[in-house]
C-alpha cells in the first residue's frame, strides 16, 4: 500500500496489485469524461455513480476513490474547508481539464481556496513508456497545452530521408505528470503543494497496467482519500 503524507485530518493511499483495501471506498463507473459527483451519503453505490470520473465530499470518515491502470489519479485535500476529491484523469479527461473543473466545483460549493489545496498525482504511466499518435497530441494542442508536455520520437531509418512525409505515422511520448501539474497550477494550486508519486505503472509490476497487461476491467489500482474523524 502506498500511503501519502498530506498532513493531519485526512488519509490518502493507492492500493496496487497485492493490496487489500483497509475500508470501504466509494467508487463510480468511469467513462473518461469530466462529470463530477458530490458524495453526500456514505452508502452511495457504484450504480448511482454511472458516468462520473471525479468525486468530492465533505463527509468525515467516508473514503472516495478512482480506479486506474495507467491513467492519472489526482487526489485533492483542502485542510481549511475540510473537503477532499478523487479524480480520474486519463489523457481524454486531462484534455478536458477535469481536475481544474473539480477544483472549481470545490470552490463554488464549499468555499475552497485553490492555494490551500494539497494535490497528489499518483502512480500512472510515465513519459518514457507512453507512446501516442499525432491525434492525441493534436487534442492537447487544441486544448491549449504547452509543448513541454510531450516529445517527438526520432525518425526511423525506414522513413528518414526517403521523401516520405511524417503524416499521422509520427509518434510522440506524452508526459501526463507534467500535463496534470499544469492543469492543477492553472487552477491555482501552488507548485510546492503538488506531490508526484513518480511511479510508472507500466514498468512497476506492483501496479496494474492496461498497456502492459491488456485492458482487463476487473484489474485496477484503487486511489482513495478520506477525511479522518477529528478527535
Amino acid at each position: 500500500m502506498l500511503y501519502y503524507h498530506i498532513g493531519s485530518g485526512a488519509e490518502a493511499f493507492t492500493a496496487g496489485r497485492n493490496d487489500q483495501l483497509p475500508y470501504h471506498v466509494i467508487q463510480g463507473h468511469q467513462i473518461h469524461k469530466d462529470h463530477i459527483a458530490v458524495i453526500e451519503r456514505p452508502d452511495t453505490t457504484r450504480e448511482e455513480l454511472e458516468g462520473y470520473d471525479a468525486f468530492v465530499t465533505q463527509l468525515p470518515d467516508c473514503a472516495i476513490g478512482v480506479r486506474t491502470a495507467d491513467c492519472v489519479p489526482v487526489l485533492l485535500y483542502d485542510p481549511v474547508r475540510r473537503v477532499v476529491a478523487a479524480v480520474h484523469s486519463g489523457w481524454r479527461s486531462t484534455v478536458l481539464r477535469i481536475s481544474q473543473k473539480t477544483i472549481q466545483l470545490m470552490t463554488e460549493r464549499f468555499g475552497t481556496s485553490p492555494s490551500d489545496l494539497i494535490a497528489i498525482i499518483g502512480p500512472c504511466i510515465c513519459h518514457d513508456s507512453y507512446q501516442v499518435g499525432k491525434e492525441v497530441i493534436d487534442a492537447f494542442i487544441e486544448a491549449g497545452f504547452d509543448a513541454h508536455c510531450w516529445t517527438k520520437d526520432k525518425p526511423t531509418a525506414s522513413n528518414c530521408c526517403n521523401g516520405q512525409s511524417e503524416g499521422n505515422d509520427v509518434k510522440y511520448h506524452l508526459d501526463l505528470w507534467i500535463a496534470n501539474t499544469d492543469v492543477l497550477m492553472d487552477a491555482g494550486v501552488e507548485l510546492h503543494n503538488i506531490r508526484i508519486a513518480g511511479i510508472c505503472t507500466f514498468t512497476d509490476e506492483n501496479y496494474y497496467s492496461a498497456r502492459r497487461e491488456g485492458n482487463q476491467h476487473d484489474k485496477r489500482n484503487i486511489n482513495a482519500i478520506r477525511l479522518t474523524v477529528s478527535e
